[in-house]
């Protein structure tokens, strides 16, 4: 059975390279946290003719935000951080904030907590989608961008406070918007921890896993490993990637002053499925205790009202079916779903097209990598976990 998911896994892997859907990614299958299989297939970089290889490095975008929720409900299991708390405690600009409505300012009739925060209940956002409180998160973005590689970069704190002065989408709890929930809890682990976010994740997280490979930036030493991105261009042609997205620095060649809990984070389909491995196993892997089962199973409930579902269904027309809990989709009712899944399947995607799932009926892991510009769960990426599913 393992070599029949092998060979077809490889086969819709090369077929879609050939198709030119991507320049090359790797996927890894473990059940039972024991590997079943792994294909790669294409070059991690193409105008130098390097192959994807087991240990190629992938920019996480997204992908990066489960290990983010993880780091936070450690410092709830160790009584240093209260979900209902309000994010204003670590940050005054949270205070009295102002909430968009039919193209106007209200005051809020609550404030945002860190629980807010996990289920991306808030009303923070992105740019990108308009009206006052997209346009204070575009003009955020491009501060960012022009301090990024100067001499004053934005740090994870002043990201964090600017956050605070932002119009929110909607009175916190009412609705569902994808946003900077993320990067404004590694702001909150570090004002917690008095660690940065970085050191926080190494000392409680990837240390403990032996997740070598995983980190906000890469050293000299590894760079060679890392994947390059690509984009298509007029003529669908895969070109490299070469700019800077959500203030993260495409480069990966230094560590960054911002350190996002959104998108920040590089790693490798192992090291990632060390984490995976843990959360699908009640907070153990490798004989190390990370977070307790119980923390796991609320990690992964699925969080959100009718309504709430409603909004991210309607954001994500993917994940119809689905709730959402502590950064991460949830899958509740599998006949919506246009992914195959059993209900209780958690897990998410990056803006490069990495993927990841934990079933845990069957107790499978999934891990699929790619590097490709506006990517997110691709038809490649369903396809590959569809084919997994019916073996599982």
């Amino acid at each position: 059975m393992k070599e029949e998911i092998k060979e077809k896994l490889q086969r819709v892997l090369d077929r879609a390279v050939e198709e030119k859907e991507l320049a090359g990614g790797s996927v890894l299958v473990l059940k039972g946290g024991q590997e079943v299989c792994y294909a790669e297939s294409g070059m991690a970089d193409r105008e130098e003719k390097r192959p994807v290889a087991r240990d190629t490095i992938y920019r996480l975008y997204s992908m990066s935000k489960p290990i983010t929720a993880a780091a936070v409900m450690k410092l709830v299991e160790d009584g240093l951080l209260d979900l209902a708390e309000p994010v204003s405690t670590f940050f005054p600009s949270f205070q009295k904030q102002m909430v968009e409505k039919d193209g106007r300012l209200v005051e809020s009739c609550r404030e945002v907590t860190v629980q807010h925060l996990l289920h991306m209940t808030g009303g923070l956002v992105y740019g990108g989608r308009g009206g006052l409180t997209g346009e204070y998160m575009d003009q955020l973005f491009e501060e960012m961008d022009r301090r990024l590689l100067g001499e004053s970069p934005m740090s994870t704190a002043e990201f964090g406070d600017l956050l605070g002065k932002a119009p929110l989408a909607f009175q916190p709890g009412q609705s569902w918007r994808y946003g900077t929930s993320a990067d404004m809890l590694g702001a909150v682990v570090e004002a917690v921890s008095g660690k940065t976010f970085g050191e926080y994740l190494e000392e409680n997280i990837f240390r403990p896993l032996g997740m070598v490979d995983t980190g906000f930036y890469v050293p000299e030493e590894k760079r060679s490993r890392l994947a390059t991105a690509y984009e298509p261009d007029s003529q669908g042609n895969l070109v490299p990637y070469r700019g800077n997205h959500l203030g993260i620095i495409n480069a990966m060649d230094r560590r960054p002053a911002f350190e996002s809990g959104g998108a920040g984070l590089v790693s490798t389909a192992d090291d990632y499925a060390r984490f995976a491995r843990m959360l699908l196993n009640g907070g153990q892997a490798g004989g190390v205790q990370v977070l307790h089962p119980g923390t796991v199973k609320f990690m992964t409930a699925g969080a959100l009202s009718g309504v709430q579902e409603e909004a991210l269904a309607d954001y994500f027309t993917n994940l119809c079916g689905y709730s959402y809990s502590c950064l991460m989709r949830v899958l509740k009712d599998p006949g919506k779903a246009r992914m195959l899944g059993n209900p209780g399947e958690y897990g998410w995607d990056g803006w490069l097209g990495c993927h990841f799932l934990n079933d845990p009926a069957a107790g499978l892991t999934f891990i699929f990598m790619m590097q490709k510009k506006d990517a997110g769960t691709t038809p490649l990426a369903r396809k590959l976990r569809n084919v997994v599913m019916c073996e599982s």
